[in-house]
């Protein structure tokens, strides 16, 4: 297993390569089923959902020891109640009322970076998306403003990233990194607590709308609902964990995509000054800006934020004429499943085209993942990265550093493994 700890999505798409759609392996005492179509993926995700739970799987002993018991994490009946708590606040009626919050952050970073602008300094695009994502999740769903935190919040969701997201087998071949990964988590670990639990109080302090009206944590904190100080820590670290990181890497990798693909950036860039002639996009605009939509979802093709999913087999099931027994892992990698060459033409291609309206096979397309657990906040993703992209391409264009190494690196989140650094260029 040193290739999957090395070189995961090498791996995966080795395996996929040699062995067709459905592949059987054993990888540390697990029977591992890797399922490469998307009627395969539906069965597991939506059709037997039931069957199937993240309990004991790698994405749970990833997450839980960071976020608890919370919606990303949790199972049953427990999950239900997260799910009913949780949807209202990213129901698409309630997210288009955000608009102004994502403008108006995106407007503030582009006023911050205008010094960098005009000298052509370059600028780190990942960790500028990543606290410009932190800032509006969190002022939008949370009624709370973190500035000045952004930064250090960034740092310690790389710190966990390096940790929980890297593979260790057994026996440990470097343990000493190992513990310094360790160590710099713990660390990290402490100040999330803090500021989940900062935000926890002061929001008390200053007292709650309660349920009607209010933002997501006022109603969890309502009582109506009486969720507990350590409920409402793994839900509020989850929601912002979650929220913020994949808007983040998905605008990165359409940033990139879109400064090595100058004819798709042409198109973007035309629709965005037709439509909008210079005003901040609106929510009422998502209708009109489709290529700015496409090029994000595109991007979301090829480099899918979330890039694989676990799952354990509760009883027996039949999966493509195999027995699956109690207890087997199966995986759907949307790294493979978005670049299968039977479903995508020219499947490593950057075609924004594609998504132009046509249905596609259920459970193909998996960026939110699938089944009742599809992301929550989905809708409020999308708006949030079409806004924040229509604003950016209204005043920068911004280009890849000459000579800057582009590599996925597929940890909790497929991240670039050595940022984005980009030079913003006036218009």
């Amino acid at each position: 297993m040193a290739q999957m700890r090395e070189s995961p999505l090498d791996f995966i798409t080795g395996l996929a390569r040699r062995y067709g759609d459905i592949t059987r392996h054993r990888a540390d005492g697990d029977t591992v089923y890797l399922l490469n179509r998307p009627e395969y993926a539906k069965h597991v995700l939506k059709d037997n959902g039931a069957n199937y739970t993240k309990e004991g799987t790698p994405d749970d002993a990833m997450l839980r020891p960071l976020l608890g018991n919370g919606l990303l994490t949790s199972n049953g009946a427990d999950w239900a109640r997260q799910r009913h708590l949780t949807a209202p606040a990213f129901r698409p009626t309630a997210v288009r009322t955000f608009d102004t919050i994502v403008t108006d952050a995106t407007t503030a970073m582009l006023e911050r970076w205008r010094p960098s602008v005009a000298s052509g300094a370059p600028v780190e695009v990942d960790e500028q998306l990543t606290a410009l994502t932190l800032g509006i999740l969190t002022h939008a769903i949370l009624g709370a403003d973190i500035d000045g935190i952004g930064e250090g919040f960034a740092r310690a969701v790389d710190a966990v990233n390096r940790c929980i997201g890297h593979y260790v087998p057994d026996p440990d071949p470097d343990p000493a990194d190992t513990a310094r990964r360790f160590t710099d988590f713990g660390r990290a670990r402490v100040f999330l607590n803090t500021v989940t639990r900062t935000l926890i109080a002061s929001r008390r302090a200053g007292g709650s709308g309660g349920g009607a009206g209010g933002n997501l944590l006022d109603t969890m904190m309502s009582t109506d609902h009486l969720v507990s100080d350590e409920d409402l820590r793994d839900q509020v670290l989850t929601i912002v964990m979650a929220g913020h990181e994949t808007t983040a890497k998905s605008l990165t990798w359409t940033l990139y995509l879109l400064d090595r693909h100058p004819e798709e950036l042409a198109k973007v860039r035309e629709e965005v000054d037709r439509v909008l002639g210079g005003r901040p996009p609106t929510a009422a605009d998502l209708q009109d800006l489709p290529a700015c939509r496409r090029a994000i979802q595109e991007a979301m093709r090829l480099y899918p934020p979330v890039w694989l999913i676990s799952r354990r087999a509760a009883g027996p099931d039949t999966i493509g004429g195999y027995h699956v027994e109690p207890g087997t892992l199966v995986c759907v990698s949307q790294w493979v499943l978005h670049r299968h060459p039977d479903h995508w033409d020219a499947p490593d291609a950057y075609r924004p085209d594609r998504f132009d309206g046509a249905a596609l096979p259920s459970h193909l397309y998996l960026p939110f993942g699938g089944g009742d657990r599809i992301c929550v906040g989905q809708h409020f993703a999308m708006l949030e990265a079409v806004l924040v992209l229509a604003t950016l391409l209204q005043s920068v264009r911004l280009e890849l550093v000459e000579g800057f190494p582009v590599e996925p690196e597929a940890l909790v989140t497929l991240r670039p493994k050595h940022g984005m650094t980009m030079i913003a260029r006036p218009r």
